[in-house]
C-alpha cells in the first residue's frame, strides 16, 4: 500500500514538508482508539531469534531507527509502534539551532538516495530531556542519544558542548553516540583526525566511568575515511575502550549516480545516504571487523532498503543495523520485512 499509493502522494511535496507530514499524520491515526493496537499487529515482528545482547543491553531485535529521523525526540514513541528494536534520538546540540537553510533536503528516486544539508537543527539538549522526561521510555526498546556540537562553537571548544550534552542526557538514554562525522556542520570532521578525536572520546569516557553506572559509548564515522585513518579510528578505539561504532554517516562523494550530473550540482551540497552509499558502508563495516577481530561491536547502517541488504550489513561483521532513507522509499513494512528474513534464517 506505501509504495503504490502513500509514497507517490507523499512525494508530491518537498522532503522535509512530507516528513512532517507523515509523522503528523500518523499521530493523528494513533490518537484514534485501537488504532495503535492494529499498527503494532502490522508492523511488528517478535521472535526469540531476533534477540540480541550488546553492551549489557538486551534489543528485542537487530533493527534500528537511525539519528536524524527524531532529532528533538518528538516521535520515538510513535515510531516505536512500528517494530523498532532500538531508537536513536538526535543529533542534539547544547543550544537550539535553526540548520541550514530550506530546502535542505532532496530527493534522488533514480538512485533510491537522500541528499541533506540539515545541519544539526534542533531545540537542544534541555528541550530532548524535558520529551524523554515527559513521555518515558517505550517497552522493549532501547533508546540511544546522539550527542553533537553547535554551529558556532570552534573546534578548540567542541569538547564543552559534547560533555553538556553527555551529562544532560545521561539519566534518559540507554547508549550515546559521538558523531563528529557529519558533513554539514563547518569543520567537524576535522575532528575525526586523531589527536583531536583522541582526546575527545577520553574525556567523555573518564566523565562516563565516573558514574556509578556507566553506559555504552559508541562514535559514527564517516564512510569518505582512508584506510590509515579508519586503522587510527581502531586505535583510538581500543585506546578510549569505545564500546562499539557506528559505520557509517552519508558521504560527500557523488560517483556512480544515475540522477543527472546537472541536477546534482544545482542540489550543491550535503551528505548522501541510501542506495548509493550501500557498498562502501558495507566495506567499511568489513574492514573494520576484519583489522579489529571483531574486537568492537559494529551497527551497520547506509542503504540498508530490503532485508538482503541488511543481511550484506551483518555478514560484513555488523551486530546490529539502522535504517532511514530506506523508509523514505521502501515504507514502514521494511522493518517487519527484515526480522522475517533475520528470524527465518
Amino acid at each position: 500500500m506505501y509504495k503504490s499509493l502513500l509514497k507517490p502522494f507523499f512525494f508530491r511535496f518537498s522532503p522535509e514538508r512530507a516528513h512532517h507530514i507523515t509523522l503528523s499524520l500518523f499521530n493523528f491515526g494513533l490518537s484514534v482508539p485501537g488504532i495503535g493496537a492494529l499498527l503494532r499487529r502490522m508492523y511488528r515482528y517478535k521472535h526469540p531469534a531476533l534477540r540480541r545482547e550488546l553492551f549489557g543491553l538486551t534489543f528485542e531485535n537487530p533493527v534500528g531507527l537511525a539519528a536524524g529521523f527524531d532529532k528533538d525526540g518528538k516521535h520515538y514513541k510513535t515510531m516505536a509502534n512500528l517494530g523498532f528494536g532500538f531508537i536513536e534520538v538526535g543529533t542534539v546540540t547544547p543550544k537550539g539551532q535553526d540548520g541550514n537553510p530550506q530546502p535542505r533536503l532532496f530527493r534522488l528516486p533514480a538512485d533510491e538516495g537522500l541528499i541533506n544539508r540539515m545541519g544539526f537543527n534542533n531545540d537542544g539538549v534541555e528541550a530532548l530531556v524535558e520529551r524523554l522526561k515527559r513521555y518515558g521510555k517505550p517497552k522493549g526498546v532501547i533508546i540511544g542519544g546522539n550527542i553533537g556540537k553547535n554551529k558556532v562553537t570552534p573546534n578548540e571548544q567542541a569538547a564543552d558542548d559534547y560533555v553538556k550534552c553527555f551529562e544532560a542526557l545521561f539519566p534518559y538514554v540507554d547508549y550515546f553516540v559521538v558523531n563528529v562525522s557529519s558533513p554539514n556542520t563547518p569543520n567537524l570532521r576535522d575532528l575525526q583526525e586523531k589527536e583531536p578525536l583522541s582526546k575527545l572520546l577520553q574525556l567523555l569516557q573518564d566523565l562516563n566511568r565516573a558514574k556509578p553506572a556507566p553506559k555504552p559509548l559508541l562514535l559514527k564515522i564517516a564512510p569518505d575515511l582512508t584506510d590509515g585513518q579508519l586503522d587510527d579510528i581502531l586505535d583510538i578505539a581500543r585506546e578510549t575502550q569505545l564500546d562499539g561504532l557506528i559505520a557509517t554517516n552519508t558521504t560527500v562523494s557523488r560517483e556512480g549516480l544515475a540522477t543527472p550530473a546537472s541536477k546534482v550540482e544545482a542540489i550543491g551540497a550535503g551528505g548522501l545516504s541510501g542506495q548509493p552509499v550501500k557498498a562502501r558502508a558495507t566495506e567499511v563495516i568489513r574492514y573494520l571487523a576484519q583489522r579489529s577481530n571483531g574486537a568492537f561491536k559494529i551497527i551497520g547502517v547506509g542503504g540498508i532498503s530490503s532485508p538482503e541488504d541488511a543481511i550484506e550489513k551483518l555478514d560484513a561483521g555488523a551486530d546490529l543495523v539502522q535504517i532511514y532513507s530506506g523508509l523514505v522509499y521502501e515504507g514502514p513494512g521494511l522493518v517487519r520485512r527484515i526480522n522475517q528474513a533475520l528470524a527465518a534464517r
